[in-house]
């Protein structure tokens, strides 16, 4: 089976392994182009790029696939070469350009996406970090066909697994990069059973990108819900508390036992077991935290360099 594959980062390139374990035939990478990372802000490959060279894989790297665009050139160079590979199916997993519907209809079986929600549970850019902030219970792998609408195509493919209470968004990542390669393994070995089942357009939520703006913490929510955040924005980009008008990262926390009687944002106690603030109802037991320009710290390090004796959090 002929194979164009489309993905950027570290999701995308272990489905990227999991294709060619299989045996499978990729003629073409498709990724985004090299950007400035690191502390000397070097050009840098995506992750799926280093895997295609390890594998001699060849590669392309459009700005955009859109041929009546600025980059219209580059995106006919691109669209004609994959139809001289005529490939059988192309895979697209997290690669960030939208594929216009001349590429969709180039394969033999479409396009299948990896997706990492219980379609249509959560669309767009940010699912695995919107179903913990939500607090879902439960979250999964959906194979679905491309069609021109944000993950709007019909699914294939789907299997679930339970969302942890202590899991944080890496952590879910990891579990789904896995689950994803597993999956789009067997649908390719499977593309002439595997029946498409539409979504239900009245379950569907959008799943937005996360943004920086949204990292800091609101004490009058419910505990369950702050938590919930702070494992959902774990790693990019961090919550943040302010405490004395000093910007914390907090990075870890669990719900306490019990509401406090305290307004929002109070410190009940701090000591080497925890930062225990009251909520809008409940209290949250803060764990690990990061203060500017220092390492993040478990709250039994923390407390060592940083006096919470006098303020609360806002």
């Amino acid at each position: 089976m002929k194979i164009v594959f489309a993905g950027t980062p570290e999701f995308a390139s272990m489905a990227l392994e999991a294709v060619k374990r299989n045996g499978h035939d990729i003629e073409l990478v498709l990724t985004q182009p090299d950007r400035p990372a690191g502390r000397g802000m070097k050009m840098q490959p995506s992750a799926v790029k280093k895997t295609a060279m390890e594998y001699g894989i060849p590669v392309e790297q459009p700005v955009s696939l859109k041929i009546n665009g600025k980059y219209g050139e580059e995106a006919q160079r691109v669209y004609d070469k994959i139809r001289q590979i005529a490939p059988d199916v192309m895979v697209v997993v997290a690669y960030g350009l939208i594929l216009p519907k001349e590429f969709l209809d180039i394969p033999k079986y479409g396009c299948l996406n990896i997706h990492a929600s219980l379609l249509p549970r959560w669309r767009g850019a940010a699912p695995i970090q919107r179903a913990i902030e939500a607090g879902d219970k439960e979250t999964g792998i959906s194979i679905m066909q491309m069609e021109e609408g944000l993950d709007t195509g019909p699914v294939l493919l789907q299997e679930k697994i339970a969302i942890d209470k202590n899991v944080n968004a890496s952590q879910l990542h990891d579990q789904l990069a896995v689950l994803g390669g597993k999956m789009i393994a067997s649908a390719l070995e499977r593309l002439d059973t595997l029946v498409p089942v539409p979504q239900n357009e009245t379950e569907a939520n959008y799943a937005a990108k996360i943004l920086k703006e949204e990292a800091t913490l609101d004490f009058t929510l419910d505990a369950t819900a702050i938590a919930d955040k702070i494992r959902a924005f774990n790693p990019f980009p961090g919550c943040v508390a302010h405490y004395n008008d000093v910007p914390v990262k907090i990075w870890k926390a669990e719900t306490a036992n019990a509401n406090s009687g305290a307004p929002a944002g109070k410190i009940v106690s701090a000591d080497e077991n925890g930062i225990v603030v009251a909520c809008g109802n409940g209290t949250l037991n803060i764990l690990e935290l990061q203060k500017p320009g220092a390492k993040r710290l478990p709250v039994s390090e923390f407390i060592k360099g940083f006096s919470f004796d006098n303020g609360d959090f806002k």
